[in-house]
């Protein structure tokens, strides 16, 4: 499965962003998805993801209540409404794809597919 991350930008401190990934070939319902980010000097950090199996969602902490991750299997299209940015939000944002729901999701080595990264900058 080869993914295409899109809709970063620039956003003011409160604002909203959408960002999808396509997917080029078939991602099935039962494959598990997320996004995680990397902002500058820190590591890839893990911050939504469907389990594929069950379809439930998990969050990082510190965006719980903002992000929403949605993926449309119709349109083999993953999501993550982005609400209430905060300048500490800004990073490179990645879709990943796995085939089978992993224990340690919130690792990035856990995952097999990646997208090439949107940047989402957010002024303050």
């Amino acid at each position: 499965v080869q993914l295409q991350a899109s809709g970063g930008g620039l956003v003011q401190a409160g604002g909203s962003l959408r960002l999808s990934c396509a997917a080029s070939g078939r991602i099935s319902r039962g494959n598990a998805v997320g996004w995680f980010c990397r902002a500058p000097g820190k590591e890839r950090q893990f911050v939504a993801a469907i389990r594929g199996d069950s379809g439930q969602k998990y969050y990082a902490d510190a965006v719980k209540g903002r992000f929403t991750i949605s993926r449309d299997n119709a349109e083999n299209t993953l999501y993550l409404q982005m609400n209430s940015l905060k300048p500490e939000d800004a990073a490179v944002y990645y879709c990943a794809a796995r085939t089978r729901w992993h224990v340690n999701y919130y690792y990035d080595y856990n995952w097999d597919s990646w997208g090439q990264g949107t940047q989402v900058t957010v002024s303050s």
